[in-house]
């Protein structure tokens, strides 16, 4: 995570913390690092495994917006969820502010 904190300097980062317990049994309990990364309107939340962009409102792109989104598509090339094949993720669409 400290690496994609480095591609995304200039935007506002924040790491969240989330709880971690020692007696867990979790193939992911080590990943538990999170980023929050905004820009204008464009809320990315960043993990080792999967990246996840929100507006609070729906409201077009800024090219500020544009620029986040493209590097965390950089970084996240997945085109689906999870390895396995029956499973994917569309992109809906959006606008782009003039």
């Amino acid at each position: 995570m400290k690496r994609v904190a480095k591609e995304l300097e200039g935007f506002s980062i924040e790491e969240i913390e989330l709880p971690k317990d020692k007696d867990e049994v979790s193939l992911f309990k080590d990943e538990r690092e999170e980023l929050r990364v905004k820009s204008n309107t464009l809320t990315a939340f960043l993990a080792p495994a999967r990246a996840v962009l929100t507006q609070k409102e729906t409201a077009p792109f800024t090219p500020r917006d544009l620029e986040l989104r493209e590097k965390v598509m950089k970084l996240y090339p997945h085109d689906r969820p999870t390895p396995f094949p029956w499973e994917w993720s569309i992109e809906p669409k959006f606008e782009v502010a003039k």
